[in-house]
């Protein structure tokens, strides 16, 4: 079988754990800051802080935010129900618009339709390892002082280009060009452009086994999730409101440390994989194949078939794992049933024609090649 995910564990991430076990330090404590530290530096932002999972990271992002009842956030009903759960455990609502076909993300075309006095933040999902628009959603957020929260929770490491122009006075984010300025573009990692929530699940591009990392640059925003995340305390046994012990271990970060020194190659061999994918698949009719960008470190690669069941089964006959994410859009499920008669039509096309095949670090060439084989296989 070839595993549609494998986590690349080595040396480094065994002896890092028996350090830690050999320490007696295994709760938070110095390699939690250790990572913190160097999980800043790697998404360029001031401040990292070490959570148990992405859950919990999106659930303290929220509640440090003041996102509470009565509030609405605007997300993606195409995604891990985390992501909307995390906004319901918050007492607020979530209010779905629909994706971009190509990119699976939230369309931020529609984003401002949904907008209400009640309106409080923008959660955008960085599917599959892909950048949403944040172009586009960081104008629609500052226009209607709106937060951002970043569910970057499938996407350490991916980036996106962000268009500025230069002047001879000053240099400033901008959407238009003028005649009298240079346009540019710079590239900027996800998580630094609002509020970042990253997992390390073992599926992850990197993984502590479990964990969970939040990213911003808001010194206020910081001293609040680590006290929401450390039972509402900053001084033991002194609790200034209501927390959860949301807190990483040692063990956990020990793990996260030796992970993200490898990051770039575990991304750069996910790139890879993904264009020898593209390369080899282009002429298949039945298969609608993942845009290319830059930025993306592919997650997962998701390709797009209309007789999903037919290539799901051919695959799994030939020892080829795949996974579908998502099946049941979040708007569909019963859980959240006062939204079912909501209807999304892009994220309810995809969630039928979505299927991921293996595309993590660990493919040999020989895999690949039986991998393009066996989808060639399959007729229209």
């Amino acid at each position: 079988m070839i595993p549609i995910a494998k986590p690349w564990l080595g040396e480094e991430e065994k002896k890092a754990v028996l350090q830690v076990l050999d320490s007696g330090m295994l709760a938070q404590g110095k390699k939690v800051a250790e990572l913190e530290k160097a999980f800043a530096e790697f998404i360029g932002v001031k401040h990292a802080i070490a959570t148990s999972n992405g859950t919990t990271a999106l659930h303290a992002a929220l509640l440090a935010h003041n996102i509470g009842t009565g509030d609405e956030v605007i997300t993606t009903p195409f995604s891990f129900i985390a992501t909307a759960n995390t906004i319901s455990m918050c007492g607020a609502k979530p209010v779905f618009v629909d994706i971009e076909e190509e990119s699976f993300n939230i369309d931020p075309e529609l984003i401002e339709k949904a907008i209400t006095d009640k309106t409080k933040a923008i959660m955008p999902v960085h599917l599959y390892g892909r950048a949403a628009n944040m172009n586009k959603i960081m104008e629609v957020a500052r226009r209607y002082n709106l937060i951002v929260i970043e569910d970057a929770c499938q996407a350490h490491g991916a980036e996106y280009g962000i268009e500025f122009t230069e002047t001879n006075e000053t240099t400033k984010i901008s959407e238009t060009t003028k005649t009298n300025e240079a346009s540019k573009t710079k590239t900027q990692k996800v998580g630094s452009f609002g509020t970042g929530c990253f997992s390390f699940y073992p599926t992850k591009n990197m993984t502590c086994g479990e964990g969970g990392m939040i990213t911003t640059n808001d010194d206020a925003v910081a001293a609040k999730t680590r006290k929401i995340i450390a039972h509402g305390s900053e001084k033991r046994y002194y609790h200034d409101y209501l927390g959860y012990n949301y807190r990483m271990t040692d063990i956990a970060a020990a793990i996260g440390l030796e992970q993200l020194k490898k990051l770039p190659a575990f991304n750069e061999a996910r790139k890879k994989n993904a264009l020898y994918f593209n390369d080899n698949l282009s002429n298949q009719t039945n298969i609608i194949l993942p845009q290319m960008d830059e930025g993306h470190v592919f997650h997962q690669y998701t390709i797009r078939v209309k007789n999903r069941d037919k290539v799901l089964e051919h695959l799994t006959a030939n020892g080829i794992q795949t996974g579908v994410f998502y099946p049941v859009p979040i708007h569909q499920q019963k859980s959240f049933s006062e939204y079912n008669q909501q209807s999304f039509p892009i994220a309810e096309k995809i969630a039928q024609e979505a299927l991921s095949i293996p595309v993590h670090p660990q493919l040999s060439d020989e895999d690949k090649y039986f991998i393009v084989n066996t989808l060639r296989e399959i007729n229209p």
